[in-house]
């Protein structure tokens, strides 16, 4: 029974325009090429090694000739796929029957072999496997039409030999033109549409679907059945899909089919097209990464400023500033105390004090010889919170890229802040000039009263007791003696008069130095917050922007 193909839509009205993008195609490469880049490490891996890999191709693909389009014949057993190869061919190049399967490897037939040859290493077809067409084995006009044709038979989709569907899969993701041969028995085959019809949605422009076999069909039938498939192919994404019917048994339909390839031959641009499509298709895989809002440029001043006070504390800068101020007031008291009661307290031994000093010294000594032994829960809860405010509205992979690069420094955060405290801290050597004049004024008094001490003994000796003869007037004159003893009192009085005043400046000062020195810390704490926490994070920052703006160019090519 031979039945009469049914009319279909034609090519031009079936397949996808030609598309504007795929002149731009070396621009949109050049745009995948840097969101590689921006998301490694960052972007979901599987989907960053699917670009690259996209990219490897398409760099080997269009080094490879381009006076070349590679169709693919997919299709599983019995679908009289390698009969159709035959028919196109015009020989019996591939083995046919009902056997399962018959072709095991995949076969070529060139048009044309100038420069085909890297092409066919590019796609292992091993060279027993290799044919070409000459003039001499084909028709009138054959030859000319398909110019350029590499045409593949490739194993059943549906072999039960784990090799034949890798090779299918290999050919049908690097081939410029895919051509699905179905039968009208398992035209609707679970198996084809949901391993490769659902994912080469969007590949309409590159995709050819023929119904082979349609003598085995009454004519409404075969209307039937294409209506049939038409609606399946749509319903999983392929929009307009380009179906044609024929019958490699009896011919039918066989000669339209050519003129198809011979028109994609002809018109060169499979190969881009084809890419483009991948790119399209990658792209949307990409689309979960480019966040609705604007992100952030910065880090605002209150999360800033709030790191940096999560840090002083962890640091235990106010416990330094603290024990500053002590350190400060102990050794100024021992300057410009007045040193008869510094000579009172040595006299009478404070143990409280020396403990007092030692906690400090050993404290200080640990502060600002050592890394900052900070609280890590408290560092990480700065870390954490510093980064929340800036990662809402990003997509969650680049959420965590923000975070780490918040973190990516931490375990440098310890001595940069020790760092921090020891250089805002003076040395303890120094001295302030106000101190040296209080104690050389406190010295003084010291030696007038011992002179006041040693001219009222004289006066008592010689003027008094009379024990022999004044050496100097002044020593034997007993009318002297409530002068001397006031210039003794005054000057005792003065000393501690002074001393007084003294601690009263000294516990100002100390305040003011402590306050002085917490502030120096925290600016160095600033700078160490900066550099290895905000400055990560802003950058980060920067690069989503940059992928995001990138992402934009690709999703949009027309646009922009």
């Amino acid at each position: 029974m031979t039945a009469t193909t049914p009319p279909v839509s034609s090519l031009e009205e079936t397949q996808t325009p030609p598309r504007p993008a795929a002149s731009g195609l070396s621009t949109r490469l050049d745009v995948l090429d840097r969101l590689v880049a921006l998301g490694e490490g960052r972007v979901d891996q599987s989907l960053m090694d699917d670009a690259a890999a996209l990219l490897a191709r398409a760099g080997e693909r269009l080094r490879l000739s381009g006076e070349h389009t590679v169709v693919a014949l997919a299709g599983g057993t019995g679908s009289g796929k390698s009969s159709l190869f035959n028919a196109v061919c015009g020989l019996e190049l591939s083995p046919t029957g009902l056997r399962r399967p018959m072709t095991s490897s995949a076969h070529a037939c060139v048009w044309g072999l100038g420069g085909a040859g890297p092409l066919l290493d590019w796609l292992e077809i091993e060279s027993r496997h290799r044919y070409a067409r000459a003039s001499a084995l084909d028709g009138e006009g054959q030859v000319g039409s398909l110019q350029g044709l590499v045409l593949l038979d490739l194993p059943d989709h549906d072999s039960i030999r784990a090799a034949h569907l890798a090779e299918v899969d290999k050919y049908v993701s690097v081939a410029d033109l895919i051509v699905w041969v179905l039968d009208p028995q398992k035209y609707a085959d679970f198996a084809v549409h949901r391993r490769y019809f659902e994912q080469l949605a969007g590949h309409t422009g590159v995709t050819l679907i023929i119904l082979n076999q349609i003598d085995r069909l009454e004519p409404e039938e075969v209307t039937e059945c294409v209506k049939d498939l038409r609606r399946l192919l749509e319903a999983e994404g392929m929009g307009g899909p380009t179906i044609l019917t024929t019958s490699a048994k009896a011919g039918t339909g066989v000669e339209g089919f050519r003129e198809v390839l011979a028109d994609a031959v002809a018109a060169r641009q499979a190969r881009l097209d084809r890419l483009v499509a991948d790119i399209d298709r990658l792209v949307k895989r990409f689309e979960g990464q480019y966040g609705a809002d604007e992100p952030a440029e910065k880090v605002d001043d209150r999360r800033a400023a709030t790191l940096v006070e999560a840090l002083a504390d962890a640091a235990g800068v106010p416990a330094v500033a603290e024990s500053m101020e002590s350190a400060y007031s102990l050794r100024a008291l021992d300057y410009v105390g007045w040193p008869v009661g510094r000579l009172a307290v040595r006299m009478h031994s404070d143990p409280l004090r020396r403990m007092r000093l030692g906690e400090l010294r050993q404290e200080l000594r640990a502060a600002f010889t050592t890394p900052v032994n900070a609280q890590q829960a408290h560092v990480d809860n700065a870390l954490q919170e510093v980064t929340e405010g800036v990662v809402e509205g990003l997509p969650p992979s680049w959420q965590r890229s923000v975070r780490e690069a918040g973190r990516s420094k931490a375990e440098q955060l310890p001595e940069a802040l020790g760092s921090a405290l020891r250089e805002a801290v003076p040395s303890f050597n120094q001295i302030p000039a106000w101190w040296w004049i209080v104690r050389a004024w406190q010295y003084i008094l010291i030696a007038a009263s011992i002179l006041g001490l040693v001219w009222l003994g004289g006066v008592v000796a010689y003027g008094v007791l009379k024990l022999g003869h004044a050496p100097l007037g002044i020593l034997g004159d007993t009318g002297v003696i409530p002068y001397v003893c006031l210039l003794i009192v005054c000057t005792l009085g003065l000393g501690a008069f002074t001393s007084s005043a003294a601690r009263n400046v000294i516990a100002l000062s100390a305040s003011r130095h402590s306050e002085r020195l917490e502030g120096r810390m925290r600016e160095g704490i600033t700078i160490s917050a900066r550099t290895l926490v905000l400055e990560p994070v802003e950058r980060e920052l920067a690069v989503y922007r940059t992928f995001r703006e990138e992402l934009s160019t690709a999703i949009d090519p027309l646009v922009h």
